[in-house]
């Protein structure tokens, strides 16, 4: 239980909304700040304003998936005011606050560093990101549907990257009766997906190898899908780019060459934000409780 605990929320969208649930569920002091225009208020909530006296008696500082941007602004989809997290904020926090978002930037992190505030970013854990590749991988093909005029059975699918959604991804498309060729760049990953039954190449000769391609699925979160690539595409090929923006692919020329490129980053909060916002909840008040019971105690719980 987190009783006698108090919990900020910052911003956020419908995932947030499943974690202040699990806070409430756990008997802890729930303030919501960024939440003025939430349509169903959650009992026991106080709607809070982007104040320094907030942040003061928190021990727990709950932000957005992407925390903030490099300026220090927040989004929210439940206000329209205008959520910067600055320094006299993270300067108010005590010292003992856990401060949890998806990814931090340098600005988030730095703040947190020079003031001796931990910063959990629960993205870089593999059980969340592994639990995350499910709804991630149901929105990208439920897009490759949506876009293409064929079946997935039976089509030549490229996956990028055999990280944890790359992983998922290409098991699914297989499955569903696809060909799958899977992207690599280390020898290991190669005799992983040759052992997944899956056809591996070096990604440094992707070009050679997108030439029947139907389907193309991003991972990687670099500019790997070049002109030189797009030049070998077919026209009617579509891409779904999975990577953080600004993404995988030369979008300019893939528009020039006629190519339907998708970037389509954080699809847990659009397509499942329910599943989405319980795997977040799930592992939060998990650290949230080891860190109780442990507090005043040098612990590493990133």
């Amino acid at each position: 239980m987190l009783t006698g605990k108090n919990v900020v929320f910052l911003g956020g969208d419908a995932r947030q909304l499943e974690v202040i649930k699990s806070c409430i569920q756990m008997n802890a002091t729930v303030s919501l700040v960024g939440f003025d225009n939430l349509q169903s208020h959650f009992s026991g909530t106080r709607q809070k304003a982007l104040h320094t006296d907030t942040f003061k008696q928190a021990d727990i500082l709950v932000l957005p998936i992407v925390g903030t941007d490099e300026k220090g602004q927040v989004n929210s989809v439940f206000t329209s005011k205008k959520l910067v997290l600055a320094e006299e904020h993270i300067g108010s926090l005590p010292k003992h606050c856990i401060v949890f978002a998806g990814i931090a930037g340098s600005y988030l992190q730095n703040l947190c560093r020079s003031h001796q505030i931990r910063l959990i970013q629960l993205l870089d854990r593999d059980d969340v990101a592994i639990y995350n590749s499910i709804p991630t991988v149901e929105g990208a093909i439920m897009m490759a549907i949506q876009h293409t005029d064929i079946t997935i059975h039976h089509s030549v699918c490229i996956v990028l990257g055999l990280g944890r959604v790359g992983m998922t991804l290409a098991r699914i498309l297989t499955a569903m009766g696809a060909k799958v060729k899977m992207g690599v760049r280390s020898s290991s990953d190669f005799a992983r997906a040759f052992e997944m039954g899956l056809e591996p190449f070096d990604i440094l000769e992707l070009a050679e190898n997108v030439r029947d391609a139907d389907l193309i699925f991003n991972t990687v979160p670099a500019v790997v899908i070049t002109s030189a690539v797009l030049a070998h595409v077919p026209h009617d090929a579509v891409i779904i780019d999975l990577a953080s923006k600004p993404g995988g692919v030369d979008y300019q020329f893939a528009e020039k060459r006629g190519i339907k490129a998708i970037l389509a980053p954080s699809l847990p909060g659009i397509v499942a934000p329910k599943t989405a916002g319980q795997i977040l909840a799930r592992t939060m008040t998990q650290l949230m409780m080891e860190a109780m019971k442990k507090e005043g105690d040098p612990v590493e719980l990133s």
